[in-house]
């Protein structure tokens, strides 16, 4: 068994991550760096915010290959949830006519 633990692939920044599991940028640093481990308590939380099996982010199995949407669009959608339903609708609308209008170029 590895006593390392190992970077899977993250959608999250440092302070993202930290946020998300209750820990702080420093521990996400900490344990990216390897210079510490994550504490026992952490594991869980980290494995499932990365989406990740805890033998997966320990190293114990490899890290299953998946297609991590890209972040930057990702952190966008985010962002656009937070804002007003009105400002959210009209956001989407015009996504929805890129979209559109992406499929009708590749139809010609």
């Amino acid at each position: 068994m590895s006593h390392r633990c190992k970077k899977p692939p993250s959608l999250y920044t440092q302070k993202e991550l930290a946020e998300e599991i209750g820990a702080t940028r420093r521990v996400i640093a900490y344990y990216e760096t390897e210079s510490e481990h994550p504490p026992a308590n952490l594991l869980v939380d980290l494995a499932q915010a990365l989406k990740v099996s805890t033998d997966e982010l320990l190293g114990v199995k490899p890290v299953k290959k998946i297609k991590q949407p890209d972040s930057r669009l990702l952190r966008r959608m985010q962002q656009i949830e937070k804002l007003d339903a009105a400002t959210k609708r009209q956001v989407i609308q015009v996504i929805d006519t890129f979209i559109e209008n992406a499929k009708l170029k590749k139809q010609a």
